[in-house]
This record gives structure tokens, C-alpha cells and sequence, in this order.
């Protein structure tokens, strides 16, 4: 028994060492938007080797064609294991894989902004440190504003993303390496080398056995769904019609049924148009397959051929080959001038190549079933960052690659407790506040705000369990506000201390467009005072140019007292007349200073109906009417004026201890004069 592979059509090359390993068997499988899977049996006179050591490296699996080129298998082995023995040599068993599939042995929680499919693909497969890729998609493909990877693999994260854009892939190798090929269509596709037509012979052509060739072959054709709807909402044209619906060229008796779905994950209708075509290119990808069994080694998934030979001219056509499997295996290790013999075994699955392959979606998309909380986070200095529909940015508690600040998510829209066209209720989470986010369906790509809540470092404004009987709201002052900077409206519930605390940091303005009435104490009839505390200055407008009345009525039932403490006191009545009714006692006290009442036009009168009037001064009293006048002090009375007269209904006196009358003349009439 030889324990070389050299001048062997067939060789398994491994990190091992040349010859450690030998090639037993293969089956290779191999399909469109998969990784690839190829196990090996192998052999080997060590029955010692190290499993460990071949774990995650690089093996390679050569086979010599028929028409003198050479297939490579390479991948990564993922598995390897002793099976046992073989005569005298151990059997080991491993499988090669992609590099692309050791992304199944992570999770992550990321966020991409701003992206396309092909874009975040790349990033992913480079933060692996995997370069061995090559995007020979074709199609244009939307920027992703917002896209989200929860609690999945790298490898569910892409596939997902790829099925959605319609992307798919297949690997190409050679001696040192397997390349990734992302695809959208048909120029992504070329036959493998020798191979772009193969012929077709019947079983019982013996004859031609030896001869690669295809020797069963069987088409199908399946219903589809004739349709397929997508429709979606976008807040910002929340009126725009986005149902999109796409149809198959695909005819047949039963192509009337329609697939649809909500929500179908885009904002504009161009990209809804995209998708709903996306998905029935998926469907018309399944309505026809053939099938095919076959010795040739050049039929891979991802290449082309022509079938030629077959006796049914309308399968003579060019296919794309969706998925194959592989079987290859040699005859025991013998010396002898003919080497091994080759027994290959290949079976297929094929579309025409006229029909658009898109890959099934069977990823699916993570949920997040109930509520999560976030960071509300923006740019630096700011206290509150926000855009013009309310919504701010938050940081997850999973998020590991966000720096707290106005990239980490996208805008975020805010539950509030009322939302109606320019009126509603409006509170703005701040940068540092802990609330709650939810998504749309659960889908992580659509986060929303519902609430907010207290924690360690975002305290409640009110010191609990103290005040467990207050509540109310109240702000904080910004930019650089302190806490003793803010609006509050607060609620005493403790029987006995009710009470509604109203509170403006700077100013207070109400509005009241008709009647205002405010009642103090009537519920309990005994107490119930009201203190109005005025630091600077206090204006009342009653009235308006335009309006019918402009009125103020003020009724106290008991006492009135009005102090002005510092200052003076002005009454203006513009136009209209002022009137005065007391019905008890009147007291007018000046402490200090003086008291003048002018009247520019009109007449003073004071009139006593019952009762006597007093005017008492402690200096002087001065009656003044042009020259003329009267005046009273401590030293008597001086009457001045051009004529004065006195004159008494029954009588007049004049008495006094002296009394002088004189003048340049003094006339005395009488009836009857008696001079003492």
C-alpha cells in the first residue's frame, strides 16, 4: 500500500505535513446563498495525531479533470475527529468549511448608520480580519439610515441583509485559497473552466460511461404566487400612499393569488417598488427547477452550463447551477501503473439561466418582545438635543461601540401624552435621563420612546418615601441651570396639608380669553386667605380699544386696608367720573407730609346732610379765591379781598374787647345808628 499522493489524480493537502493525511472519500455540498460543506474521510499510519492542532486551519482538497484542468476544494477544517481504522491506517474525518462561517461562533449588538447592504457587509467581514470577498453585485441599493444587529450572529446578520437586498454568494477556490462571490445576477456567472456544455446520455448508454456527462435528468414546475404586496409608514409623508405591488411573468392557470406583507422595511416608494420585485424574482426563482445526476467534475454551484444531447429539445438550454453534491472516492491505495481510479458522483439542482436566482429568506429577523431603557444622549455641552419633530438620540445599555454622544442612534420619535396638529402635550427627554424605548413589531431597526424613568443618578424631585403624598411636575433650568433654577407645579395630598404649589422661575403669564374666577376659602367658610407678594412692580389692564365693556367690580364684604409703604399712591381717571359711597365712618390720616387736591375744571362741593364738619389745622387755614382770601392761624382771622361784605339775614355783630374799623372813608347806614 503506497502512502504517497504523488501522481495521484486526487490529494488532500493539510497543515498536518505532506502525505500525514491521505484522501479516502469526499462529499462535497455546495449551494447558492450558503456555506459551503465539504467532509472527508482520510486516511493515516499516525494514529496519534493531535485533533486540536488541525482545528481552524487551512486544508485543501486537489482532483485532476478529465479534460486536464484541476478542481481545488479548499476551506477550513471545523471539525476533525479519529473514526477508527482502516485496515492499518487510522480514519480521520474532517470538514472544510468557509471562512465565512465561523461568523456562526459570535454574537453581536452593533449599530450601522448610514449604510448600504454591500457597505456593512464589507465592515463586518473586515473587522474579522476576512478580505477574501469580492461584491460583483451589479444592482443599485438603498442607504440604510438605521440598521440594527441584536443578540445574532455576524453570519445571521449578513445573510439576513443579503436575503433582504436580494444578495447572494458562492465561493470560488484554488490551491491556496476560497473566495466569496456576492451576486445579483448573471453577470456574476461563468462556466467552470472546460465545462460550458455538457452533454446529456441516457443510463443505458453503458457504452459512454466513462465519458463525463449528465445521465439523469428531470424538470419540474411548481405553482408560485402570482403577486406579491409590500406596504409601509413614513411619519414624515404621513399621507403618501407607499403600497407597492409587483407581478410575475410568470403564467399559469392559478397565478392569481397575491403575498402581502406589513411592514415591508422602506420609507420611499421607489425602494418599495425594489422589494416587492425582490420578492417575486424569490418566487419565480422556485416555479422551475431541473434536477440532474451526473460523473462530471466541473459542475459547482454558481457556474454555468449548457445542456446538449438531451432528447427533449426544450431542455437543451443554458442553467445556472443553485446547489450540488458532490460524492468522490477512490479505489485503496495500490501500487501499480494506473494509480487510483476516480469514481465521482454529482448530483445538481439548476435554473434556466434566463431566470433571476434570489436566494429564499429563511433568516429571521430578531425581535425584541418587550421594553428596554436607553440613555438620551447628545452633542457635547448640549442639555437637551433634539430635532423638529421632538425626537432625541439615545445610547443603549448593549450598544458597546457608542460614545455617548449624537451618533449613537438614529432620531428616536417620543411618545407623549397628547399629539394633535400644532397643539398636544410636549416633553423633551434630556441629555443624561434614562427612558423607556420599545420598537415597532419588535424590530430593532425601530426603536420608539414610551416613557421615562428615575434611577440612581436621575433622582426624583421630591424626597421619598418622605413625600410620597406630593406630585406634580418639575423643570430644570437650562443651559447651566442649578437646582434651584426651575418651574414646578406640585400637589400636597397629605389630609390636612392639601395643597397646589405654582412656581415660575422667571415670569408668569396667563392668558384668559373670557370669564376668570378664583374663590378662596368658600368650601370651608371659616378660613381661607389670600397673599399676593409683588417684588418689583405690578400693572392691571382691564379693557381694550376694541372691546364693548372694560370694567372692574370689587366687592369686600368686611375690611378694606390698602398700604402703600415706601412711594406714592396715584389715581388717573382719564375719562369718566369717580364716586365714593361710604356707609359708616370715613378716616383720612397724613402722617407726614402734605396733601394738595387740584381740579382744573369744575366745581369742589362737600355737603354734610346731617352732622357738623371740622377742619382743623395745627398752623394755619387759608380760604383762597383770586386776590381775595381768608385766613386762619393762631393769631386770628385775616379777611382780604376788593369788597367784602357781611351781611346777616336778622342780625350781624361785631363784639370784641377792641374792635378798630378804619378806612379813608367808613360809611355807617342804618335805619337806626347807635354809636355808644
Amino acid at each position: 500500500m503506497s502512502s504517497s499522493q504523488i501522481n495521484r489524480g486526487i490529494a488532500v493537502t493539510t497543515q498536518a505535513g505532506p502525505d500525514k493525511l491521505l484522501f479516502h472519500r469526499m462529499s462535497a455540498f455546495e449551494r447558492l446563498g450558503s456555506p459551503f460543506e465539504f467532509s472527508l474521510d482520510l486516511l493515516s499510519f499516525d494514529h496519534n495525531i493531535v485533533l486540536d492542532d488541525l482545528l481552524g486551519t487551512p486544508a485543501c482538497v486537489s482532483v485532476l479533470r478529465p479534460n486536464g484542468s484541476t478542481r481545488y476544494f479548499h476551506g477550513l477544517i471545523n471539525r476533525f475527529s479519529w473514526a477508527g481504522s482502516h485496515g492499518e491506517l487510522s480514519v480521520y474525518r474532517a470538514t472544510l468549511v468557509p471562512w465565512l462561517w465561523f461568523l456562526t461562533r459570535n454574537t453581536n449588538c452593533r449599530i450601522f448608520q448610514e449604510k448600504t447592504v454591500p457597505e456593512i457587509i464589507t465592515t463586518v467581514f473586515r473587522d474579522h480580519g476576512f478580505t477574501d470577498f469580492v461584491d460583483s453585485s451589479r444592482e443599485s441599493h438603498r442607504r440604510w439610515e438605521y440598521c440594527v444587529q441584536y443578540r445574532e450572529s455576524d453570519f445571521d446578520f449578513v445573510n439576513r441583509l443579503m436575503e433582504q437586498e436580494g444578495i447572494y454568494y458562492y465561493f470560488k477556490h484554488d490551491e491556496s485559497k476560497h473566495q466569496m462571490v456576492l451576486a445579483d445576477g448573471m453577470t456574476a456567472h461563468s462556466p467552470a473552466d472546460g465545462y460550458a456544455t455538457v452533454p446529456f446520455f441516457p443510463p443505458d448508454e453503458g457504452r459512454l460511461r466513462e465519458m463525463e456527462h449528465v445521465y439523469h435528468w428531470s424538470a419540474s414546475k411548481e405553482v408560485q404566487t402570482g403577486a406579491y404586496a409590500l406596504n409601509d409608514f413614513n411619519f414624515e409623508t404621513p399621507n403618501a400612499n407607499l403600497l407597492a405591488s409587483s407581478k410575475t411573468i410568470l403564467k399559469h392557470d392559478m397565478s392569481k393569488f397575491e403575498m402581502f406583507d406589513y411592514p415591508g422595511e422602506y420609507t420611499k416608494m421607489a425602494e418599495g417598488t425594489t422589494y416587492s420585485q425582490r420578492r417575486i424574482e424569490e418566487q419565480e426563482a422556485r416555479f422551475e427547477r431541473v434536477r440532474g445526476n451526473s460523473n462530471v467534475l466541473g459542475l459547482e454551484a454558481g457556474s454555468v452550463f449548457t445542456l446538449a444531447g438531451h432528447f427533449r429539445r426544450d431542455q437543451n438550454e443554458k442553467y445556472l447551477i443553485v446547489s450540488s453534491n458532490l460524492e468522490l472516492s477512490t479505489s485503496e491505495y495500490e501500487t501499480g501503473p494506473s494509480g487510483p481510479k476516480l469514481l465521482p458522483e454529482c448530483s445538481f439542482e439548476a435554473i434556466k439561466s434566463s431566470q433571476v436566482y434570489r436566494s429564499e429568506r429563511q433568516t429571521p429577523l430578531p425581535r425584541i418582545r418587550g421594553p428596554q431603557t436607553a440613555v438620551v444622549v447628545g452633542k457635547k455641552g448640549d442639555e437637551i438635543y433634539t430635532d423638529q419633530y421632538g425626537r432625541v438620540k439615545v445610547q443603549f445599555h448593549w450598544d458597546r461601540e457608542g460614545k455617548l454622544d449624537e451618533n449613537s442612534s438614529c432620531w428616536v420619535r417620543v411618545a407623549q401624552s397628547w399629539a394633535g396638529k400644532r397643539w398636544g402635550a410636549i416633553h423633551i427627554p434630556r441629555v443624561g435621563q434614562e427612558v423607556i424605548v420599545e420598537f415597532l413589531e419588535g424590530d430593532p431597526d425601530h426603536p420608539i420612546i414610551t416613557g421615562r424613568v428615575y434611577n440612581a443618578l436621575e433622582m426624583p424631585p421630591y424626597k421619598l418615601p418622605d413625600n410620597a403624598t406630593q406630585s406634580g411636575i418639575k423643570t430644570h433650568s437650562t443651559a447651566k441651570g442649578t437646582d434651584q433654577n426651575f418651574n414646578e407645579l406640585r400637589f400636597e395630598d397629605k389630609k390636612g396639608e392639601e395643597q397646589v404649589y405654582f412656581h415660575a422661575e422667571k415670569d408668569f403669564e396667563r392668558i384668559v380669553e373670557n370669564n376668570d374666577t378664583l374663590k378662596v376659602g368658600f368650601e370651608k367658610k371659616d378660613t381661607g386667605d389670600q397673599v399676593i407678594e409683588i417684588f418689583n412692580n405690578q400693572k392691571v389692564l382691564i379693557g381694550d380699544a376694541s372691546a364693548k365693556d372694560g370694567s372692574q367690580t370689587i366687592t369686600i364684604l368686611k375690611d378694606f386696608t390698602h398700604t402703600v409703604s415706601k412711594g406714592d399712591a396715584k389715581i388717573a381717571i382719564e375719562k369718566g367720573k369717580r364716586s365714593t359711597t361710604v356707609y359708616g365712618d370715613e378716616a383720612l390720616t397724613i402722617t407726614t407730609g402734605n396733601r394738595t387736591s387740584v381740579i382744573s375744571k369744575g366745581d369742589d362741593s362737600l355737603k354734610i346732610n346731617a352732622g357738623a364738619h371740622t377742619t382743623q389745622a395745627a398752623k394755619s387755614i387759608v380760604l383762597k379765591v383770586g386776590g381775595s382770601s381768608i385766613k386762619i392761624d393762631n393769631s386770628g382771622i385775616t379777611i382780604k379781598g376788593t369788597q367784602i361784605v357781611v351781611q346777616g339775614q336778622a342780625s350781624a355783630a361785631l363784639k370784641a374787647p377792641m374792635a378798630t374799623v378804619s378806612g379813608s372813608m367808613v360809611t355807617v347806614k342804618g335805619s337806626l345808628v347807635n354809636i355808644n
